[in-house]
């Protein structure tokens, strides 16, 4: 498998500066991408109206490190807010996604389904197969696929979503879309549980994986073995069922910011000189995770270059 992580990575050190982030990347020792739009706010340079030319300067940059982009993941947010502007912008900055996806080559992109509150299983197939069915043309017709992820509990506050692998094939096959798979997230699964068989119900469904580590509790995207994950679990699955996706990391969430911080900083509001941790930190990490990733893939003799 090809070795890949995201660019959000870096999105606190560069926000809005994905050339800086994908040298990052590089300086670490990875060369494919998976470009995170996950944040693609207005003011990015991929939202204005020269939006060619920064992808134009990102793919210039990527050639010239000998880097790929391979995978992307398109806004976050959730399609059934009951914000109509910030549904708008959630389709319209997934729709630019598309567009970029389509200028650089990547063949499928991540977009959450939706949730709220009170949505039996019925009803959330239902007003996520119409969301779904509106985005589609789009994708289609820029030679992008978009893929479904797997979430957790823990992020749902009780609402209904797709977790397990059966539920989100069942999915998948009631939207009954050729341009509609499947990526599996192993952090969200490690909260609930083993994920083995949850692989296995996906099989060719799953296009992508977003490889990531947490302690079962909380969505940390820690680094593999900073957490409880399986990965012996995972690898095996993955081995079972023939994937043929690549290696994508996730583990973003490691290096915490004051913004995610679950308290607030008390003593001495005037003095933040160590609030945040300095950008060494990250890069320093980063490449240990791209060595450590490369150990488990090596372990299973699965490492491509």
């Amino acid at each position: 498998m090809k070795l890949v992580s995201t660019t959000n990575d870096f999105i606190f050190y560069y926000p809005n500066d994905e050339i800086s982030q994908i040298r990052e990347l590089h300086r670490a020792g990875f060369r494919y991408i998976d470009l995170s739009m996950f944040s693609l706010r207005p003011e990015s340079p991929l939202m204005q109206d020269n939006w060619r030319e920064a992808v134009a300067a990102l793919q210039a940059e990527a050639d010239a490190l000998g880097m790929t982009f391979v995978q992307a993941h398109s806004e976050g947010g959730n399609p059934f807010w009951h914000n109509e502007e910030k549904v708008a912008y959630l389709k319209a900055s997934t729709l630019r996604s598309f567009e970029i996806c389509g200028a650089l080559g990547i063949p499928h992109t991540v977009i959450h389904p939706g949730h709220d509150t009170g949505l039996t299983k019925e009803q959330w197939f239902e007003k996520n197969r119409d969301f779904y069915n509106e985005l589609l043309p789009a994708a289609e017709r820029y030679g992008v696929e978009i893929l479904i992820e797997n979430s957790a509990a823990v992020c749902l506050d009780g609402r209904y979503y797709a977790n397990t692998g059966a539920e989100m094939r069942e999915f998948l096959s009631f939207v009954g879309s050729p341009h509609l798979h499947a990526c599996w997230d192993t952090g969200h699964a490690n909260c609930e549980g083993t994920q083995y068989e949850h692989i296995k119900a996906l099989g060719e469904e799953l296009h992508a994986i977003h490889y990531n580590d947490n302690r079962g509790a909380h969505d940390d995207h820690l680094l593999p073995f900073f957490g409880t994950l399986n990965h012996d679990e995972v690898l095996h699955a993955l081995l079972d069922i023939g994937f043929k996706g690549h290696f994508t990391l996730e583990c973003c969430g490691t290096l915490p910011t004051v913004k995610s911080w679950p308290y607030k900083r008390r003593l001495f509001p005037e003095d933040t000189r160590l609030q945040e941790a300095p950008l060494f930190v990250q890069q320093r990490l980063e490449a240990l995770l791209y060595d450590t990733a490369k150990y488990i893939l090596d372990s299973y003799g699965l490492f491509e270059a």
